[in-house]
């Protein structure tokens, strides 16, 4: 026993394990928002959930921000406001505008072209050099989830110009992940999140105040079930969330840890699963060609198995 422990110890306390692990964490969290994000629905309008995630995230985090900020360096300070924005924020009011009007199986796909954002800036403005296998990689992941997507319903093309939202929406995720990766490397992944979303109390507040939110019933029961619900989704999937993602992207790349887009749709067909939804073989199969993008996204290079 206590050899088979010295035998694996070391792969347990390895970076590529903790990065799967926080990886799969990721991935848990985010394909299980949508159950959340439902129950929020029974007592609040989308927009209304979208402001108070933000400000549920941003209240929780206010405090540690606070701390924090003396802790980071002030020439830094521009871009880790701007990473609350583009990271946080204004994506989260893109997806909210696109999902009113726009068919959700298509939202999914328009979702899964983040690691093809991150990719994209990360050579064009951060001269990053992507070998040509892990661009595959990403392309044939991004076929997986389309297939995925197409065994669900028909999709509906109406509203399409509403997908010009959603391209915004991960083009500003990939700015943030290059940014986390690259500018703000050197910074501790707490103080980064803390401080980033903490700033984001205002302007979520004043959103929150627009959309009348201060004004409803809260003694109502289905208020008070949405707003626990938009809370946790705010506290779990956005403020807990944001950390361990800057954590893997800081450990493990902007690109493995865009890929957690891929993993999201093994989670919500799981749930589905359990909550009595039937699984097609086509989209086992559609799966098996995500999980293999996924493999092929993250097989290193001859130079870093060399090292």
């Amino acid at each position: 026993m206590k050899g088979f422990l010295l035998t694996f110890d070391p792969y347990f306390m390895s970076n590529k394990f903790i990065s799967w692990a926080i990886f799969i964490l990721l991935c848990f969290i985010w394909g299980s928002s949508f159950k959340l994000m439902k129950e929020s629905l029974t007592g609040l309008h989308v927009a209304q959930i979208a402001s108070l995630r933000i400000f549920s995230a941003a209240l929780v985090f206010l405090p540690f921000a606070f701390f924090h900020i003396a802790k980071l360096p002030r020439k830094k300070m521009g871009l880790v406001i701007l990473a609350g924005l583009v990271g946080n924020l204004l994506p989260a009011y893109c997806f909210v505008a696109a999902t009113l009007k726009m068919d959700s199986s298509l939202v999914g796909i328009l979702n899964s072209l983040t690691p093809v954002c991150v990719v994209s800036i990360a050579i064009l403005f951060f001269k990053d050099r992507i070998s040509m296998h892990k661009i595959m990689g990403i392309l044939i992941g991004f076929g997986g989830l389309c297939l995925s997507a197409l065994t669900q319903k028909n999709i509906s093309l109406d509203h399409l110009g509403y997908s010009l939202l959603i391209i915004a929406g991960t083009i500003m995720y990939g700015i943030n992940v290059n940014l986390v990766g690259h500018r703000l490397k050197e910074v501790n992944p707490i103080h980064l999140s803390t401080v980033s979303l903490g700033f984001m109390s205002l302007p979520a507040g004043l959103l929150l105040w627009q959309q009348g939110f201060f004004g409803l019933d809260f003694t109502e029961p289905k208020i008070q079930w949405a707003i626990m619900n938009a809370s946790v989704l705010g506290i779990v999937a956005s403020a807990f969330a944001t950390v361990i993602f800057y954590m893997l992207v800081q450990r493990a790349g902007g690109l493995f840890a865009s890929l957690v887009t891929y993993g999201v749709p093994f989670v919500a067909l799981l749930w589905g699963y359990l909550d009595g939804e039937h699984i097609s073989f086509i989209e086992i199969i559609a799966l098996g060609i995500i999980l293999f993008g996924v493999y092929l996204a993250n097989k290193p290079d001859k130079n870093e198995m060399s090292n």
